[in-house]
């Protein structure tokens, strides 16, 4: 498994900024000042980089290092551009398969989602630049290695991803439990885009308003929701069932 890199400290981060390693996401201590600090988030700023400030308990829980007060992941994959992604899907044999993920913030999930993604097929996977959980060993761990088999990319708005699927004639389906109608109602064997929302919000407002479809699981018992890594896996393996009929 490829060893993930965290770099600590704000000039420390910096220099990486501005020597192009490929930033994931960082965290800043809650109240910095000075600055280095206002340095680094003006370079995080011009380079789309997830900054999320924390309070200092949170990042001596990242790492027990001198952080500082600052902690960055560097990716260990090389994201993929969405006009790449999409145009190698279309061009294989079966319809294109994909996943929107609308500021998931756990990496647990996001790992588990990955490795269900890879085992059903998924062509790639679509996340925001801002606002979602990182890339990080916890990630890679629950992934059981898959992260390095299924192309990712990153765009500014998961809004944006849309459009450009839908502009290539790829159907846009958001999982959502305010849908009307649940996932088995929907055909899901042309080229399509799965949309999960994050563990507590879920799909953005302004996102469920221009995909193509909203379909849900149907929930028998009490509990009103599904873990969305559980709830991804099954909506998945409804695509897989569908294709193999």
């Amino acid at each position: 498994m490829t060893e993930l890199t965290n770099i600590y400290g704000l000039r420390a981060i910096i220099e990486a900024i501005e020597s192009g390693e490929n930033i994931d996401k960082i965290f800043l201590q809650r109240g910095l000042k000075g600055d280095l600090f206002k340095r680094l988030e003006q370079l995080s700023q011009n380079n789309n980089i997830n900054l999320s400030y924390v309070p200092q308990q949170k990042l001596d829980r990242l790492s027990k290092r001198n952080h500082q007060g600052a902690i960055a992941y560097i990716a260990p994959i090389a994201f993929v551009d969405i006009d790449d992604l999409i145009t190698n899907a279309l061009n294989t044999d079966r319809p294109p398969l994909f996943l929107l993920l609308d500021q998931l913030s756990d990496v647990r999930n996001f790992g588990a989602i990955i490795r269900t993604a890879e085992c059903t097929g998924v062509n790639g996977i679509i996340i925001q630049k801002k606002g979602g959980a990182p890339i990080n060993a916890d990630t890679i761990k629950t992934s059981a290695g898959a992260i390095f088999k299924i192309p990712i990319c990153k765009v500014d708005h998961i809004k944006d991803a849309i459009y450009h699927l839908q502009s290539a004639d790829i159907q846009v389906v958001a999982a959502t439990e305010k849908a009307s109608k649940d996932i088995y109602d929907l055909d899901l064997k042309s080229a399509t885009a799965i949309v999960m929302g994050s563990e507590g919000k879920g799909i953005n407002p302004s996102v469920l308003k221009i995909v193509d479809h909203h379909g849900k699981l149907p929930i028998l018992g009490e509990i009103a929701s599904l873990n969305v890594s559980v709830a991804c896996g099954a909506i998945l393996y409804e695509t897989v069932r569908q294709r193999k009929q």
